[in-house]
């Protein structure tokens, strides 16, 4: 067995954190660290999307981050797609933002409901032509028994979108996941990491300090 203990948890330089002057809503904070998480680590909006499958066991992988606003955070996937299957029989997902060069990390849970289908189309649309390709291609996470099954599916996916640049499939769907809790984690080399947790009542968000 290979020991891993001598990898680093976490950067020499952490940032501060003062929950005590937090904002008075997770979306400003979670901007805040979002913004500041560019500045030093790739790919800051790369999120872990969590579901469930049909008999309730847990499935995961990583988007990416499309919209966050006062009604919650926004991925957009085929509603064919296994997570988009698994948000159509369950729809509740968690969402884990991880900044390891911050020391940070991001955790949300919470019901999960589809866009319009217009609003979904202009997501689809605002997408790279390459990844346009790969959304008409389908058949996402099937078997492939033979690559140059691929290779002629790309093409057909490229024809047609070349021919229809202003049509999005019916299958794509923006899906905007509205937290009931939104945790912020910030570490500490004592160990006593910074936890603070924001809970929707219904009519305010209420703050919460953690235990480590």
């Amino acid at each position: 067995m290979v020991s891993l203990r001598g990898w680093a948890s976490f950067p020499d330089d952490l940032p501060d954190f003062d929950p005590d002057s937090a904002p008075s809503t997770p979306q400003e904070l979670f901007l805040d660290w979002l913004h500041e998480a560019g500045e030093h680590v790739l790919a800051p909006h790369a999120v872990t999307l969590s579901t469930v499958d049909a008999e309730g066991a847990p499935d995961a992988r990583v988007v990416i981050l499309k919209d966050v606003g006062r009604a919650g955070w926004a991925i957009a996937t085929s509603s064919e797609s296994p997570k988009g299957l698994q948000l159509s029989k369950t729809p509740q997902a968690a969402l884990t933002f991880f900044w390891p060069g911050r020391g940070r990390q991001v955790r949300l849970r919470g019901p999960v409901t589809p866009a319009a289908p217009d609003v979904s189309a202009e997501d689809f649309l605002a997408r790279p032509p390459a990844s346009r390709v790969e959304a008409f291609i389908g058949r996402q996470s099937q078997v492939l028994d033979d690559p140059a099954q691929l290779s002629r599916a790309v093409r057909d996916a490229e024809r047609w979108v070349a021919e229809n640049p202003d049509v999005a499939p019916e299958t794509w769907t923006r899906y905007l996941v509205a937290p009931v809790e939104v945790e912020f984690w910030q570490a500490s080399h004592d160990r006593r990491h910074l936890r603070l947790r924001y809970r929707d009542t219904g009519e305010a968000w209420v703050r919460e300090r953690l235990w480590p």
